[in-house]
């Protein structure tokens, strides 16, 4: 027998008799009370809080300052879904000369290396709720979003957010999501600290996290 079919062979020793499911109290707080307002204001705070370079900015204002952000970089990778007007007043797309900006596209069809990943200066995704409680903002593999390894392998990440997507509590966002779909939770750029307490960042993912919130 082999160690899987013995670990299966257990589980179904284990509930052959069919024992009960005990009810799972809900108690908690499911909702939010905060008004849009609030809810902006909290997760702004938080994302500070954990070192992330945060910008609110009307939806119409989003390419433009998308532009600015990513002034001195000569790479990027996008996600195949993410909206293309946010990439409108970027200087120049494509492989082009000296001086442009060389965007990837990663998708299902052509999905890009880890090597080519790590060569680009940034990655520009979207997403698809953030809790304002926690300050963590929540991708699901959606189009908009891609895989989640390009955004864990490029050192700077750029995720643009809907204000519309901002709920308060865990709960609310576990509603939006897909149980099974391939979750990336974000609360600010990567980081650790070693036994002395000394903080480190980049480890585990991006070194720099830049949220651009859409109004």
């Amino acid at each position: 027998m082999s160690a899987r079919e013995e670990i299966l062979d257990r589980i179904k020793s284990a509930l052959r008799d069919s024992p009960a499911v005990p009810q799972i109290p809900r108690n908690y707080r499911r909702e939010t009370d905060k008004t849009a307002e609030q809810r902006l204001g909290q997760l702004v705070d938080r994302l500070e809080d954990y070192k992330a370079n945060v910008f609110v900015v009307p939806a119409a204002g989003a390419p433009a300052r998308l532009a600015e952000l990513l002034a001195g970089c000569a790479s990027i990778v996008v996600p195949h879904g993410l909206d293309p007007q946010l990439l409108s007043a970027l200087p120049r797309t494509g492989t082009g000369d000296a001086g442009t900006l060389a965007v990837a596209v990663d998708s299902p069809e052509r999905p890009l290396t880890v090597a080519a990943l790590d060569a680009v200066d940034a990655v520009v995704t979207g997403a698809a709720v953030a809790v304002s409680e926690t300050g963590t903002i929540m991708l699901d593999g959606g189009p908009s979003q891609g895989r989640r390894i390009i955004s864990l392998v490029p050192d700077r990440h750029v995720c643009v957010l809907r204000a519309a997507d901002i709920v308060e509590v865990l709960p609310e966002a576990m509603a939006r999501l897909e149980a099974t779909a391939p979750q990336t939770w974000i609360s600010g750029p990567s980081a650790t600290s070693d036994i002395e307490l000394e903080r480190v960042e980049g480890v585990h993912g991006p070194r720099t996290l830049d949220v651009l919130i859409l109004t």
